[in-house]
C-alpha cells in the first residue's frame, strides 16, 4: 500500500475539520498549508473587490507566501490535497504549494469543500503547475461524512 499525505488549506476552518476525517480515515499523514499571513474575515470577503481573497483571485499570477515549507513530500506516494473553492477554483496558495515542491511521479487527489460550487476546472489548472504528476478530481466533500464513507471513497483512489 502507498504511503499516503492529506495537505489541505482551510482559512475558516471548516476544510481543516474534512481533511482531519479523512486522514483519520485514511491512516495517512496530515500537513496544514499555513498562509504566512494568516486570512482575517475581512480578507475573505468575496463581495468585497479589494479583499485580499478577491485581489488574489482576480491575478492569476499571484502566489501567497507560504508560512513554511516543512511538508516531507518525497516520502509519500499519495497526496489528498483539500482546500475550499474559491471562484470555481483552488485559492492561488495551492499554487504556491505545488510550485514549492516536487511532484514528478506522485498522485495528486483534489478534494473541496464548497458552500455550492464543483471543481470546474481545477485539475486541469493545477496539472501544468506540477509536472510529472497525476493530478485527480475528487470529491467536494461537504457535510458531516462517516469515516466509513470517507475509506470506502480513499479505497477507489
Amino acid at each position: 500500500m502507498s504511503k499516503t499525505l492529506v495537505a489541505y488549506f482551510s482559512a475558516s476552518g471548516t476544510t481543516a475539520g474534512v481533511a482531519k476525517k479523512l486522514a483519520n480515515a485514511a491512516g495517512a499523514d496530515l500537513y496544514e498549508i499555513r498562509p504566512a499571513v494568516p486570512y482575517t474575515q475581512a480578507d475573505l470577503n468575496w463581495t468585497d473587490k479589494k479583499s485580499r481573497s478577491s485581489v488574489e483571485m482576480n491575478d492569476r499570477s499571484s502566489r501567497p507566501a507560504l508560512a513554511d515549507q516543512n511538508a516531507n513530500i518525497g516520502a509519500y506516494d499519495t497526496i489528498l490535497l483539500g482546500f475550499p473553492i474559491w471562484w470555481y477554483t483552488a485559492p492561488r496558495i495551492i499554487h504556491t504549494f505545488l510550485e514549492s515542491y516536487d511532484f514528478f511521479g506522485k498522485k495528486i487527489v483534489l478534494f473541496a469543500t464548497s458552500g455550492g460550487s464543483g471543481f470546474g476546472r481545477t485539475a486541469e489548472e493545477l496539472s501544468p503547475v506540477c509536472p510529472g504528476a497525476a493530478v485527480l478530481e475528487g470529491k467536494v466533500l461537504n457535510g458531516n461524512l462517516s469515516d466509513d464513507v470517507l475509506r470506502k471513497w480513499v479505497e477507489t483512489l
